[in-house]
């Protein structure tokens, strides 16, 4: 169903928007967001980011208040707002401008733009205002791992039977959100009707009664015209649609008759009919000036009309007008919002069609605060009567304001349940269809190579109690810090401790390297990560592809109390005693797959091997509670903490000085790495306020030659940077090129190395039950 659906899209959408866009939206930026390719600020280097989506200008009015409660709800989390029309992005950009982080055009719903897109900022909750139901969008939000919400949601009188006899086509699609927030119970129903799930239906309520109404005061050229002008009565027409202007019109005829001191405030609904609607006015031989082209001294003979052919000045008038018709309710649209209106506290009147704000008609209605008529010829009279009984029109314009407010608090509950499902997200990035059809074989002959080797190990035990510091994936979840960390620990508790390393790149001929702890070999004999650990301490390291072997030899000679198995949960030919899995929370199942198409070494039911699994490049406030419950299916007995790592100090590498992080705030930097998770680094760099002026990325474990040094240096200069700035590892693998050169070639800019440590949540748990192992093997002995 999907691939004809998209195949679809590609061949009636593709032309529209390669052919008319560009027209439509201006330029080719626009067209270029459609795709995927947002601006460069707007790219996150770890997930967390929330994306809402608004159409266009009344979903954008009616989530200002949801956008302000999720800002407060998450001061330190990156808020993106998008909306497919022009005239939306533009009130957006008015009205959301200071709340979002960044504002953008929709993509398409074609895969590989909604795949950038999501690439680009990264989302963990995704919110969809009213139906906007689009399969690829939703389909591969939550195969990025973000939660889904549609809040708002509501299914018209004309949509709904649609949406009904295609069940089969939405109801998929709908099943896919983690939660349908209904604006009303009928909603729900109609949604329910469509194919939505049952369990994840609710009744949230209407954000537009949320809306804040406008503080910005009416533009000053036209308090200017009305004070020239000194009409008796202002009668507001707005959001009218094609069919309702000429009976305005007929309308202001009949009632100029007796008010001749009328004002008539016509707002057409869209920009492309301000002409069209110009015209009308001038065949009927009305007084009128367009807002367009007001002269600083003009005056309306009255009566007469002003034509509002602006944009996002319409709510500021509402509180001028005496009596306010809204329209797309004399012809079947189904009507527009009251609530800009009614939040005036001005008396409204609606024609019979207000089926898209049922639930908000009748609430008013039921209070006594509209006035509704059944066809166009009652539209004079209706007005006439508020004109000629003015307490009575104000209080209706009373009982309205009352009734709105009494309404208010969808944006509250919305945002709850919003934060209940931020946490639930469980970040992914997969591959694309193009590298899943190259590897996915390659990934097959790997499990099975992986199956058929766990069948068949034999292990060996030590002596000596053996903690294993491992993952699932590929490179990057922290385990040096931990092991440093836990290094530091034990000896604190006055354990003594050796480590078993594979090594890897490492150079030496001898197939065991042991590392005494008052010498440091070359990098040659180490590889780069046991050169991190003699560097920090002077204790036992034995580095072999054979860690049984390299610990023999060890125990023979130091009589550790402990071994750490660096990055040993795959290195099962050696048995140990605890397993501390590390789990990466910004991938942490490695894309979904195993190498070479995911980044998984092994598959999550490893995790049943686990003693202790500890959530790495966790952040403070964060909760992870959907991960924590899909390791629980893999391993309900392993307690799951957290580790936090922090940056220190910056380290001049000339100097080998430490300087205050606050150093690099504000400063472009030219940042580069050779790690397993590069996007990590540039996110510690990020949350020091440094901006990023270019990023140089290596595989890991990258050792640096003289020329990458150069190219380094030029980059760095080409992008204005002030310093460089890499992790410690990547500062010992500049060493393959002689660290004064290196140095030297990239003055006059500094080069500094990022300072972190690890900062655990229970970790004495972790130590605790090591010294029960320990206590154990002694037992034993």
């Amino acid at each position: 169903m999907f691939l004809l659906y998209t195949l679809l899209s590609y061949l009636i959408l593709a032309p529209y928007y390669l052919v008319r866009q560009p027209r439509r939206l201006a330029d080719l930026a626009a067209l270029r967001q459609r795709l995927g390719r947002l601006p460069a600020p707007l790219q996150q280097t770890a997930p967390g980011a929330i994306w809402l989506h608004a159409v266009s200008v009344g979903e954008v009015l009616s989530c200002h208040g949801l956008v302000t409660e999720l800002r407060r709800r998450f001061p330190g989390v990156k808020l993106f707002v998008s909306t497919t029309t022009e005239t939306g992005q533009r009130m957006a950009r008015e009205k959301l401008g200071e709340l979002a982080d960044g504002i953008f055009y929709a993509p398409v719903d074609f895969p590989f733009a909604i795949r950038r897109t999501l690439n680009w900022i990264r989302p963990r909750l995704v919110l969809i205002v009213e139906t906007e139901i689009w399969p690829n969008l939703f389909r591969e939000v939550k195969r990025a791992g973000a939660s889904l919400l549609l809040v708002n949601a509501r299914l018209s009188d004309r949509s709904a039977p649609r949406y009904r006899r295609f069940r089969f086509f939405f109801g998929p699609v709908l099943r896919m959100a983690d939660a349908i927030l209904a604006q009303s119970a009928l909603d729900g129903e109609r949604l329910l009707a469509a194919g939505a799930s049952s369990e994840r239906v609710e009744v949230g309520g209407n954000l537009k009664y949320d809306f804040q109404p406008a503080e910005t005061p009416p533009p000053r050229e036209i308090l200017s015209l009305l004070e020239r002008s000194r009409p008796r009565a202002v009668w507001l027409a707005g959001s009218t649609r094609e069919g309702e202007e000429q009976p305005v019109i007929d309308a202001f005829r009949q009632l100029s008759e007796q008010h001749h001191g009328l004002l008539l405030i016509l707002a057409p609904r869209h920009p492309q009919r301000f002409d069209s609607v110009a015209r009308l006015l001038a065949d009927s031989g009305c007084n009128f000036l367009r807002r367009s082209r007001l002269d600083p001294q003009a005056v309306i003979p009255l009566p007469g009309a002003l034509l509002l052919d602006s944009l996002g000045e319409l709510a500021s008038l509402y509180g001028l007008a005496q009596a306010v018709f809204v329209g797309g309710s004399l012809v079947d649209w189904g009507g527009h919002n009251v609530l800009e209106p009614a939040f005036a506290a001005r008396p409204v009147v609606v024609g019979p069609h207000m089926q898209n704000f049922r639930a908000i008609t009748e609430a008013l209605l039921a209070a006594g605060g509209l006035v509704q008529i059944p066809d166009a010829a009652d539209l004079a009279p209706a007005v006439a009567g508020l004109f000629e009984n003015p307490e009575q029109a104000a209080a209706i314009g009373r009982r309205a304001r009352l009734a709105a407010e009494a309404q208010r608090g969808a944006a509250a509950r919305v945002a709850e349940r919003a934060g209940e499902l931020y946490h639930r997200a469980v970040p992914n990035r997969p591959a694309s269809g193009l590298r899943r059809l190259a590897l996915w074989l390659p990934s097959q002959v790997w499990g099975a190579a992986l199956h058929w080797r766990n069948r068949r190990l034999v292990q060996r035990r030590l002596q000596t109690c053996v903690v294993s510091v491992g993952n699932l994936t590929a490179g990057g979840t922290g385990k040096t810090p931990v092991v440093h960390w836990l290094i530091d620990r034990l000896r604190a508790r006055g354990l003594s401790c050796a480590v078993l390393t594979r090594g890897y790149g490492r150079q030496a001929p001898e197939p065991v390297t042991v590392a005494e702890p008052d010498s440091v070999p070359p990098l040659a004999r180490t590889g780069d990560e046991a050169q991190l650990i003699l560097r920090h301490f002077r204790i036992p390291l034995g580095i072999a592809a054979d860690r049984y072997r390299a610990g023999c030899e060890i125990e023979g000679r130091f009589h550790p109390d402990v071994f750490l198995l660096d990055d040993g949960f795959q290195h099962r030919q050696l048995a140990r005693d605890l397993d501390l899995v590390l789990v990466d929370v910004t991938d942490p199942f490695g894309g979904g797959a195993l190498l070479p198409l995911g980044r998984l070494r092994e598959p999550p039911t490893a995790l049943a091997r686990a003693g202790v699994i500890l959530l790495t490049r966790c952040q403070p406030g964060e909760r992870w509670t959907g991960l924590e419950e899909q390791i629980h299916r893999h391993n309900r007995d392993a307690p799951i903490l957290r580790a936090f790592f922090e940056p220190d100090a910056l380290i001049e590498a000339s100097t080998g000085q430490e300087q205050p992080c606050s150093l690099v705030r504000e400063l472009p930097v030219a940042a580069f790495c050779g790690v397993g998770n590069p996007d990590s680094f540039w996110s510690d760099l990020e949350r020091l306020g440094a901006r990023l002026a270019c990023r140089s990325r290596y595989p890991d474990h990258h050792r640096y030659s003289i020329a990458e040094a150069r190219d380094l240096a030029a980059a760095a200069r080409r992008c204005s940077a002030e310093a460089l700035v890499t992790t410690e590892k990547d500062w010992i693998n500049l060493g393959h090129a002689g660290h004064e050169a290196a140095v030297s070639l990239l003055a006059p800019l500094k080069l500094y190395w990022l300072k972190m440590s690890v900062r655990i949540e229970g970790g004495e748990q972790i130590l605790d039950r090591i010294e029960q192992r320990i206590s154990k093997r002694l037992a034993r002995q």
